[in-house]
């Protein structure tokens, strides 16, 4: 192997052990493969996000895009004092909420308000009847969910996603939405009643509260 090549494999194997917060360092120093590993530790993270907020897997992608094409283009806005996740998560969040709302917009979906806005519901049509007993593949169990999902409010579905599917701690949480940690507890909280209603036979093996609830202070 030669020198030059030698050298380019140490580099790799250096920035592939670099945390994100480092990456977008090297990133805004001129590093462009550091954005390459930032991207492909994150596209598929980003992707399920997107996906399970706007229930659309064309639109997904596309959003996923233009959340990159944002890291890229906005590098130097970067605060290095805060998590790389947290910033990423706030993009895609802005992405997906603006995509919704276009949807609505577009398509005239009827909105049922109830109360606040906390409380807003969309109703989607579900041709499907669920038994408990019946057996059911991983598949289906993650359509079921995504359907729960969507049916409940957008500012509920968010706390579900984050905390629940992509785990991330409470203090991220707090962060991404802007809301204090009080609020995140609480909203968390009436979400998973209101999923609850459409998981019931499934519900605790995929959104238990003894686990979810035990790492409440972390």
């Amino acid at each position: 192997m030669s020198q030059s090549k030698r050298a380019n494999k140490n580099d790799t194997m250096h920035i592939n052990h670099l945390t994100d917060e480092e990456l977008m360092a090297e990133f805004v120093a001129g590093t462009e493969a550091a954005f390459t590993v930032l991207m492909r530790r994150h596209k598929d993270k980003v992707i399920n996000y997107l996906y399970r907020f706007i229930g659309n897997y064309d639109d997904c992608y596309d959003l996923a895009q233009e959340v990159f094409v944002r890291v890229h283009r906005y590098r130097t806005n970067y605060n290095a004092t805060i998590k790389f996740t947290t910033w990423i998560y706030t993009m895609a969040a802005n992405l997906a909420k603006t995509e919704l709302n276009r949807y609505w917009r577009k398509n005239a979906v009827s909105i049922d308000r109830q109360g606040d806005d906390d409380n807003q519901t969309w109703e989607f049509e579900d041709n499907k009847n669920f038994q408990p007993d019946e057996r059911i593949d991983q598949t289906t169990i993650a359509q079921r969910i995504q359907k729960a999902l969507m049916q409940i409010s957008p500012t509920h579905r968010e706390l579900i996603i984050l905390r629940d599917i992509e785990e991330l701690s409470y203090d991220d949480i707090a962060d991404i939405t802007k809301c204090a940690l009080g609020t995140v507890k609480s909203r968390l909280n009436r979400a998973r009643k209101m999923i609850r209603v459409h998981l019931l036979d499934i519900y605790n093996d995929y959104f238990d509260n003894n686990k979810t609830e035990e790492n409440d202070d972390k």
